[in-house]
């Protein structure tokens, strides 16, 4: 049993871990010369993105050069739509993120009581989003869509290799991709049940007392994830 505790307003709550993966591609216009320049410069000076990183990117000035911002967000609101989700952007809070490949990770220690839906605007270049629990690998190219579970292990690999390996990055190719991610609520009847989740599991699983904090445990043990493989361990 792998669950989350997170927080439900000022109460720490337990669910079950969903192991669904939902993905798709959208047909979204390439960003402008001018934007991706903006980004380039960004992530070469302001936030210096090393392998394996995974940033936040100013999304306020990136929508004064991106005309078609908007049918982006159109894109993903007509997909979610389609997989029964309809209005659910509409109520998320949205951030744009860079990475040049991402260490194997978990988000459920800050992101509990979501689920994330992003969209990658970058070109293909040759790196997948690969889910280390459920076996998911998902190519990465302009217009793909997704949507998981923050407590999830999940990492952006070099396709064709089977973990993350920084070397893999050092190239003169510029693996940097960027995406838009919505933080969807978890507790949403739709996502929940899309997802697979359900709440308030840990009393029969759990050999723990109840966390003050959020946290992933794995058979009511705290875990963390092996950066490299995406490997269950044990939390320091």
């Amino acid at each position: 049993m792998l669950t989350s505790w997170f927080w439900s307003g000022e109460t720490i709550r337990s669910r079950r871990v969903g192991d669904v993966v939902l993905s798709g591609t959208v047909d979204i216009p390439a960003p402008p010369a001018r934007l991706l320049a903006d980004w380039q410069r960004e992530i070469a000076s302001n936030i210096v993105l090393e392998p394996g990183d995974v940033e936040q990117m100013p999304l306020a000035r990136a929508r004064m050069r991106w005309p078609d911002y908007p049918r982006c967000v159109q894109a993903v609101s007509g997909w979610t739509a389609a997989l029964g989700l309809p209005d659910v952007l509409a109520r998320s809070d949205v951030a744009l993120m860079a990475c040049r490949g991402a260490r194997y990770h978990h988000d459920g220690a800050q992101y509990g009581g979501a689920a994330f839906c992003n969209l990658f605007v970058s070109e293909d270049v040759g790196l997948d989003v690969h889910f280390a629990a459920t076996g998911h690998r998902i190519p990465l190219t302009r217009g793909t869509v997704m949507i998981f579970d923050t407590g999830q292990p999940h990492g952006v690999i070099r396709r064709g290799s089977s973990g993350f390996d920084a070397s893999h990055f050092v190239t003169g190719q510029d693996w940097s991709q960027i995406f838009l991610t919505w933080e969807l609520p978890i507790e949403a009847p739709s996502i929940a049940r899309a997802l697979g989740v359900a709440f308030d599991v840990a009393a029969s699983t759990a050999t723990a007392a109840r966390p003050d904090d959020e946290q992933v445990w794995l058979d009511g043990v705290e875990v963390s994830v092996c950066p490299q493989s995406g490997r269950w361990l044990p939390a320091a």
